[in-house]
């Protein structure tokens, strides 16, 4: 961790929306720690296929899917006084509220959208849009009443990407863009639409636009209308 004089920036998480592709930052759900971490981590995942047919000497690794990408980060809270808060018009809270705050920001459940809210974390340059996984608090210093002065607080998040986005950054025929496909040997409805939407469990409404009535047997060279997400 390091001391933060006037003109630094300091990590903030900040809570947001997502409404039809759009991206919306509530400024007032924010949390600004008081010390930058020490360091970041950003682990990016993908899995392949391995699967080894009768008679193959090897498993040709096969592409099979991105995974979530996490972001984790140790911030240290002091209620001591020694560090200046975020702000230098406010002043310095105890380590119990600042706990409080910062639930409130990335931790709470919200009642209307039965989840608990998205967060953006902005550090200069460094930006990730997700939701958190893990909040371990480590108390190091306390009163002599017991109440906590300092404290670490290890925090994890995980990538939102809904699989509409992963599609669109993927550049799959973009499904927000009604389009036509032909289908191909081999073809299924639940592979059309992964590769279409990034998700096959669109594969029933995709059979029941296209009227189909047996949507596991796709004859080649037949066409499919596959029509943009809502």
């Amino acid at each position: 961790m390091s001391f933060l004089g006037s003109g630094k920036t300091r990590l903030t998480l900040t809570q947001y929306t997502v409404a039809n592709g759009t991206v919306s930052i509530n400024s007032a759900k924010s949390f600004t720690v008081m010390l930058n971490p020490k360091d970041v981590a950003h682990d990016k995942t993908i899995t392949y296929d391995e699967t080894v047919f009768i008679g193959g000497l090897a498993a040709e690794k096969k592409f099979s899917a991105y995974q979530p990408e996490t972001f984790s980060f140790s911030v240290m809270l002091d209620g001591t006084g020694v560090v200046p808060p975020a702000s230098p018009t406010t002043a310095t809270k105890d380590v119990t509220k600042q706990i409080t705050d910062l639930c409130a920001v990335i931790y709470d459940y919200v009642g209307d959208k039965h989840e608990p809210s998205r967060v953006r974390v902005l550090w200069g340059t460094v930006i990730f849009f997700g939701r958190l996984q893990t909040l371990k608090t480590k108390y190091t210093l306390f009163k002599p009443s017991g109440d906590p002065l300092r404290a670490t607080v290890d925090l994890a998040f995980v990538g939102t990407t809904s699989s509409t986005e992963a599609a669109l950054m993927a550049n799959r025929s973009s499904p927000d863009l009604s389009h036509m496909v032909e289908v191909r040997q081999g073809d299924t409805l639940p592979l059309l639409c992964q590769r279409i939407y990034g998700d096959p469990a669109y594969y029933l409404d995709v059979a029941r636009f296209n009227r189909l009535v047996d949507f596991r047997n796709l004859k080649p060279g037949g066409k499919l209308h596959f029509p943009p997400l809502e």
